[in-house]
């Protein structure tokens, strides 16, 4: 364990990262005009609803060892540190999302965003799941990471199934 952060600490910036998902996904519905597409993102956005309502039960639940200091941090250093790392990894403010969602210019550039999103929570979620002590918080993050698997195969699907209507469109 390098950096010894507590789960709760994990949870709470997974449930700034979930609001900030359920923003992208119902901004981004407006710039695409695919139907299909559309569902999906309001789809993709009842489940950051969903799992905003689940990781806060299950950030409730966690034993009170998964919210103690794993270390002496009188200054706080570990969770600016910890924010800081969430904040280079994913959508951590409206603004980072409006900023995203600006690049936007085309169906594939919203699917792609959202891929890098759920990406970079995989990768975040990974990292704090290894960084975290406590064998049940642990446990609970690999929640997290289950549920944003499920919506990166969703969106890679749905960007593969474009990219094959494209090609056949062109033939």
């Amino acid at each position: 364990m390098i950096y010894g952060f507590n789960a709760d600490e994990v949870f709470q910036i997974a449930i700034d990262i979930e609001k900030n998902g359920k923003r992208f996904y119902e901004k981004a519905m407006d710039l695409v005009d695919n139907p299909d597409v559309k569902a999906l993102l309001s789809s993709l956005a009842q489940d950051e609803v969903e799992h905003l309502k689940t990781f806060t039960e299950l950030k409730a639940q966690l034993s009170r060892a998964a919210t103690e200091n794993t270390v002496w941090d009188p200054e706080h250093e570990m969770n600016r540190y910890l924010q800081m790392m969430a904040d280079m990894h994913v959508f951590r403010s409206d603004l980072d999302v409006g900023e995203g969602l600006s690049r936007v210019k085309s169906l594939e550039d919203a699917l792609n965003l959202g891929i890098q999103f759920e990406k970079d929570s995989i990768i975040f979620f990974l990292a704090m799941q290894d960084a975290t002590e406590e064998k049940r918080g642990r446990e609970f993050i690999g929640q997290l990471v289950d549920e944003e698997k499920k919506h990166l195969k969703k969106l890679s699907l749905e960007l593969r199934r474009h990219n094959v209507r494209e090609v056949t469109t062109v033939h």
